[in-house]
């Protein structure tokens, strides 16, 4: 598990780290960001609906996802899902990161970022990094490090109308 802090440099530690964000109206007191594929259902169908992902709509299916893939990180905020993300891997050189989801109240905080420092603790010396971005979280994931590939272009076979 992970804890974030405001002087998250000068504390580091690689088993916890204290926080306390204060961004508009929401206060992060005790953001816990760990590999963790203890989920519920209907707390991973909250989060999804709130971010208007159409996996919602399939939560057996989704569940199974989630927990069969290689790594899952969870946000928690006093032991509610805030965000979730998921890792396929082959375990050794390539990963892909498929959903990154925070909470809309919870954008901007910091979550997103503490998620994805969890990841690059286990994946951050892959050979390949990879995740398909859009909109808003297109300039998030840059701040990251993140690049467009080249000329690549995303391409996909969708049943769905969103995420």
């Amino acid at each position: 598990m992970f804890r974030s802090s405001t002087s998250l440099a000068n504390n580091f530690c690689p088993l916890k780290w204290a926080l306390g964000i204060h961004q508009g109206s929401v206060f992060i007191m005790d953001l816990e960001v760990s590999f963790d594929k203890r989920i519920e259902e209907l707390e991973v169908i909250n989060l999804y609906k709130a971010n208007s992902w159409s996996s919602a709509e399939k939560p057996k299916e989704l569940l199974a996802a989630l927990k069969n893939s290689h790594s899952l990180v969870t946000a928690r905020e006093g032991g509610v899902l805030i965000g979730i993300g998921n890792a396929i891997s082959d375990g050794h050189l390539v990963v892909y990161y498929p959903h990154m989801l925070v909470h809309p109240d919870f954008h901007g905080k910091g979550v997103g970022r503490k998620m994805m420092e969890t990841f690059r603790l286990k994946y951050g010396n892959f050979h390949q990094q990879m995740l398909t971005a859009d909109g808003e979280a297109i300039e998030f994931y840059k701040s990251l490090g993140f690049e467009r590939a080249g000329q690549t272009a995303p391409m996909w076979i969708y049943a769905g109308t969103e995420h």
